[in-house]
Parts: structure tokens; C-alpha cells; sequence
């Protein structure tokens, strides 16, 4: 054999290191320096390492995530077609904040904010004013904002303290308004839910509503369950309360789900600026606005209603712009999604999406009330969730929290948890239907969930019920 042609520190010979090129071509992937050894997992690692490594080592530790579109607990969306994302990645550097850098992308989030206020049925779309958020948790907060200054602004006037501030919500509320009333020391008045109410409906309002409130927060799908608020009752009861006592008391309609479902598929329901209380809506367009995490936008009914000290404007890489959020930096790419999704599918083909999550869901509830085992909180004919308890007296040898984890050996993500307070001692189940859930994936959730069933009726003893905790997620 020829010495030369086999020294492998020969410059000439075939197997030559020359450089982690060759080397990349000598050695398989996994037998590579980075992927046959450990890079520190809390530290930034000494060296450099080929950007084929380091793609390769993040995919593989995110495949030990869970399954997205089984993943029946998340409200967030898990699918976009091959358009959208090919316009996500040519639009991934854009920042939302720079107007005077992308005026273009600034333009297209006005278009965006002013269709939804006319899909909301603000009475001149022209006067009213949004914006575009970072999910609908900060438009939450920023309708919050704007209820605290306008209340502050009016109590000042009338020469009032505007000491204690209060909001009035649902016991269900999504965690995000405690987090508002945290962190802007506000008092949040949980109204409770009850087996007789099982939503904020008006009922005994007038025992948390005072000079102090800064407003009323609806929900167009209560978190736990999906189940719709009746924005129309609440301001009815708000109506009773300043005939008897001249308080004018205004409505947040926290829109996170329902918002983009109720225009296409409620169409006769009154909840969004048709009602006169109704000041400001937000919704989560990451959710039943389809796009991917995270966007959410919040629009004012007028201009007037949201106050001007709370605007600020901003000079930024030359140029003068108004602005009203908590973030400043932020993807512009998800503001291009939207609109993408408003011209790709209008009025109709948003009406035909949402419909077809809504037939699943109402397919499921209907298959999970025919087994013995359950009863249903509620169906999904408001937003496509739903969610069931374990009827009383069925067995006492496993509970939800054991099926939840039975479906979870399946892939399948579903959560329990318990209800909130004065109901705490009731644990349901809840799937949410999102747009890519399929009728088949369905059906095969059925058959799966009859087969858990019928395994947790077989024991003969109970599971231990120690160390289980609520899988919920808001």
C-alpha cells in the first residue's frame, strides 16, 4: 500500500483533515465534536461550533416538546399554511415599533385595526382608534390603562380622591387582568361563578359596583370553559345601577377568543360596540385570528376614549410617531400575517374556518356526553370549547386528572383542573378546537378517550390521588 497515500496528515491524501469542512465530510452527523459530546446547558460554551451542529442540537431537544396540533389545551394557534409562512420569513427583521423605517408595515397595522373595528361595529371606523399588541394580554392591559386614567381624569375633575381604584370580573378570568390589577394597584371585585351562574351575567352586580370603579370586564369566552359572558345583560345591569345611583360605569369586552369568532358565526349576538358600554374591545389574533404567536390588537369605540395623556410621541431614527403600548421593539411580521389571512380568506372564508372548529367541537361534546362517565359544563356553541366533569358517584377509583394523564400516554394533551373558588371542589376537563384540528384527528380522540375509560372502570382498586396537580393552562 502506498505510505503516501495513506498518511492522513499528508495534504495530498483523500483522507487529509484540511478543516472542519472535510471533516464534516469524513465523520456522520452524530459522531461530529458537539454531538458525540455535551455542550454546557447553563453556560454560553467557550467556542464557536458549525452552525449545522448547533441547528441540530436545538432541533433535536425540541422535539421532546409535546405534539402542537395535539394539543388540545392551548387557545394559541399551531398552523399556517406554506404562504404565510414563506411571507413570515421574508418579514421576520421588521420591527413594528420603527414607523419611519417600515412605513409600509405602520400603514398595513392601520388597515388591520380599522377592519376589525368595523368588523366590531364601531359606529364610524374612521373615528375610533386601535392598535396592534403583542398577544391579547397586553391589549388587555392597555384597555385597563385606559379605563384607570379615564376614571382618574373624571374623579379629578369633580374634585375626588382617586385612591381606590376597583375592577369588577368574573372569578373566571384569565390570569392576565390579575396581573393588570397587580401590577397598576387596582382592587379586582371577583364576581364568583356558581352552578346556577356559571358566568359573569349582571347577577348581584350592584354589590361590587361603586364610585370607585373604573369599570366592568366581559368575557366573549371565559377562559375555563369557552363559555360567552352576556355583554348585553351586564350593561343592562349597569343601566339599573346608574338609574338608581348616577354612576356611568363602562365595559372592557375581553374578546381574547370570542372576538373573532362571535362577527362570523354570532352574528345576531349583541356584544361588541353595538352596546353603548362598550368603550374598548381586545382580542388575540395568535388565537381564532389564526396567525402564530404572538399579536393581539385592541380597539377604542372613538378616539375620545382613549385618554391623550396616555399617548406618547416618540422621535425614532428620524421620524415623530404616536405611540401607546408596553413594548416598544416588536415583530412587525405577525401585523403582515394578519392582513395576509384578511385578504386570503374575507368575511366568508374566516365564516367557513371557524365553522368547521365549531362542528368539531359540538361533535365531540356530543360524543364525550353520550359516555356514562360525564357530564357536560357546557357544549361549544359559543367559542369551539368545552368542557365536562366526571358525574358524581361514578367511581371512586380514579378521577380526571388520571384520564387527563392516561390520554397524555396517547400524545394527546388535555387538561384537568379545578374551578375557581366557591366552586374550587369541582374538577373539569376542557378541549379547545383550533383550526388544523380535524374531524378524523377527532375521531380518533373518541376512540381514544371510550379506551381510557374502559381501562380506569377495569381497576379493582383506586389510584393513588397524591401529588396530582392541575394541568391547566390559561
Amino acid at each position: 500500500m502506498n505510505a503516501k497515500a495513506s498518511d492522513p496528515t499528508n495534504e495530498t491524501s483523500p483522507n487529509a483533515f484540511t478543516g472542519y469542512g472535510d471533516f464534516n465530510q469524513l465523520n456522520p452527523l452524530f459522531a461530529r465534536p458537539g454531538e458525540a459530546t455535551d455542550f454546557p446547558l447553563d453556560q454560553i460554551p467557550a467556542g464557536e461550533s458549525l452552525p449545522e451542529t448547533a441547528y441540530q442540537i436545538v432541533h433535536d431537544e425540541s422535539m421532546l416538546d409535546g405534539n402542537a396540533r395535539l394539543n388540545l389545551a392551548t387557545f394559541v394557534g399551531t398552523w399556517m399554511d406554506d404562504h404565510a409562512i414563506k411571507l413570515y420569513m421574508e418579514s421576520a427583521d421588521k420591527n413594528m415599533i420603527d414607523k419611519d423605517e417600515y412605513p409600509q408595515t405602520a400603514a398595513i397595522e392601520t388597515r388591520c385595526w380599522k377592519m376589525i373595528a368595523r368588523l366590531w361595529n364601531a359606529p364610524d371606523a374612521e373615528n375610533s382608534i386601535g392598535t396592534s399588541t403583542i398577544g391579547s394580554s397586553e391589549a388587555c392591559m392597555l384597555g385597563g390603562l385606559a379605563l384607570k386614567r379615564r376614571w382618574q381624569l373624571a374623579r379629578r375633575a369633580a374634585g375626588k380622591s382617586t385612591d381606590k381604584p376597583n375592577l369588577v370580573l368574573s372569578s373566571a378570568v384569565q390570569v392576565c387582568w390579575e396581573k393588570f390589577c397587580n401590577y397598576w394597584d387596582v382592587e379586582a371585585r371577583f364576581v364568583p361563578i356558581s352552578l346556577e351562574h356559571k358566568v359573569l351575567d349582571g347577577h348581584d352586580l350592584e354589590q361590587y359596583v361603586d364610585e370607585n370603579t373604573i369599570g366592568v370586564v366581559a368575557i366573549m369566552g371565559v377562559t375555563y370553559t369557552g363559555m360567552y359572558e352576556p355583554v348585553a345583560e351586564i350593561a343592562a345591569a349597569l343601566d339599573r345601577i346608574q338609574d338608581k345611583t348616577g354612576l356611568d360605569v363602562k365595559i372592557h369586552v375581553d374578546g381574547a377568543s370570542g372576538g373573532m369568532i362571535a362577527p362570523f358565526l354570532h352574528t345576531d349576538l349583541e356584544w361588541d360596540f353595538r352596546v353603548d358600554r362598550v368603550v374598548s374591545i381586545s382580542t388575540s389574533a395568535h388565537k381564532y385570528g389564526l396567525v402564530y404567536p404572538g399579536l393581539g390588537w385592541v380597539v377604542w369605540r372613538t378616539v375620545g376614549d382613549l385618554p391623550e395623556d396616555l399617548v406618547f410621541e416618540v422621535s425614532y431614527l428620524g421620524g415623530t410617531m404616536p405611540t401607546f403600548a408596553l413594548n416598544f421593539s416588536r415583530p412587525g411580521a405577525q401585523v403582515l400575517l394578519q392582513y395576509y389571512l384578511f385578504l386570503r380568506l374575507g368575511w366568508d372564508g374566516y365564516r367557513r374556518v371557524q365553522q368547521a372548529s365549531h362542528d368539531v367541537a359540538l361533535y365531540l361534546s356530543g360524543e364525550i356526553a353520550a359516555i356514562s362517565a360525564f357530564e357536560l359544563w357546557n357544549d361549544g356553541s359559543d367559542i369551539p370549547v368545552f368542557a365536562w366533569q366526571l358525574k358524581e358517584g361514578y367511581t371512586d377509583k380514579w378521577n380526571l386528572y388520571h384520564l387527563s394523564e392516561r390520554l397524555r400516554l396517547k400524545g394527546w394533551l388535555i387538561p384537568a383542573y379545578p374551578m375557581p373558588d366557591d366552586i374550587s371542589d369541582l374538577v373539569v376537563q376542557r378541549i379547545v378546537v383550533r383550526n388544523g384540528f380535524s374531524r378524523n384527528l377527532a375521531e380518533s380522540l373518541v376512540i381514544d378517550i371510550k379506551e381510557a375509560v374502559e381501562y380506569l372502570d377495569r381497576l379493582e382498586t383506586p389510584i393513588p390521588a397524591e401529588g396530582q396537580v392541575t394541568s391547566f393552562t390559561h
